[in-house]
């Protein structure tokens, strides 16, 4: 599996600067000030580089909401028990859920993933994709979360994901996810690829107080001691599997399958940007093909993004996860591709350019 693997990673190109003039030049010609459409204007060009200098589409979308538990939830690090995973799984499946109402509400298509919850199969569903690699990880403040074999089944799952969407002519990913526990396997994350001090980077997740983060923060520091000689070794594939969590290895697979397939990536909060910079890690050439949906309201989330030179498009507070901020960002990455597509120009509207 290690080759598929490889032969992705392989397959991913950068996407071709030398068509973004063309593109520029198009949106600089419409009935506007150039540049007075701020972020859409990017998109619209991202999209355009994306999608190989053709008129950018946005439709169809889709987000992958995975799910996943963790061993590390026996450190005390969640208000939440580890049977909520599977709880919101049936959750998301019947559409009750934060995401079930934002993806309908932005016409985005939306499949729950099993990646590695606890307990047996779900009932069969037609919007439920049974993954399963593994009934959680370990404990990663005791030893490695999985091994590498399972991370890269993970990985190849998210590959899957991506192919399978393509085949439905999907153009836009969306990615989300769902595992109780997974901020504290995030924030390891982003401290072993991008050299971060847990200090800086756990948060309260799903509401710890003060006490509750101080001991998170040691939870972590315990895990990447527990994992010192793969953080110290710097294979990220070595990273993602003692730190990681099946649903953030599924959600890296799913952004480098969606990067292969000429697809943009739209990358939730927290959780999904540390599995957007183990993707990024494994092949920088990702960057191309994500766009960071939001701002999470996890405190260590602009320290990430910085690292990552990239700068989300929304800023409203959120920390639920799930992909509802995927979702509430595929509306502008399709208002992007209207005004690519649907803005006159100023020759066709017999509108004066600008002078001087």
């Amino acid at each position: 599996m290690r080759t598929q693997l490889d032969a992705v990673l392989a397959a991913i190109t950068p996407v071709d600067r030398s068509l973004a003039p063309a593109g520029q030049a198009h949106l600089d010609n419409l009935t506007k000030p150039q540049g007075s459409l701020g972020r859409l204007e990017e998109l619209a060009l991202q999209l355009y580089l994306v999608q190989g200098g053709q008129a950018p589409q946005a439709d169809p979308c889709r987000v992958y909401t995975v799910a996943g538990d963790h061993g590390v939830v026996e450190e005390g690090v969640s208000l939440f028990p580890q049977e909520v995973t599977r709880q919101m799984v049936l959750n998301f499946v019947g559409g009750g859920a934060g995401i079930n109402v934002l993806a309908r509400t932005s016409g985005a298509q939306l499949y729950v993933v099993d990646a590695g919850c606890l307990g047996g199969s779900f009932p069969e569903h037609p919007n439920l994709i049974q993954g399963k690699v593994a009934q959680g990880t370990a404990n990663i403040a005791k030893g490695p979360a999985m091994t590498r074999e399972q991370c890269v089944q993970a990985l190849m799952l998210g590959v899957d994901l991506a192919d399978r969407a393509q085949a439905a002519g999907v153009r836009v990913l969306g990615t989300g996810d769902m595992g109780i526990g997974n901020t504290t396997p995030s924030t390891a994350l982003y401290c072993a690829y991008l050299g971060l001090d847990p200090a800086n980077m756990t948060g309260p997740g799903t509401g710890l107080d003060k006490q509750g983060v101080s001991r998170k923060t040691e939870v972590i520091r315990t895990a990447l001691a527990v994992n010192a000689a793969a953080v110290a070794g710097g294979d990220p594939l070595d990273i993602l599997a003692a730190l990681g969590g099946l649903e953030i290895a599924c959600l890296a697979g799913l952004i480098l399958g969606g990067a292969k397939n000429r697809q943009l990536v739209c990358v939730d909060g927290f959780i999904s940007t540390a599995a957007c910079v183990a993707a990024w890690k494994l092949c920088p050439a990702t960057a191309d093909y994500t766009v960071l949906a939001h701002a999470s309201a996890e405190p260590g989330h602009k320290y990430a993004v910085e690292k990552m030179g990239k700068a989300p498009l929304l800023h409203l507070g959120l920390r639920l996860g799930e992909g509802t901020g995927a979702a509430i960002a595929m509306y502008l990455l399709r208002s992007a591709a209207a005004i690519y597509n649907d803005m006159a120009s100023f020759a066709s509207a017999g509108v004066s350019e600008a002078q001087g």
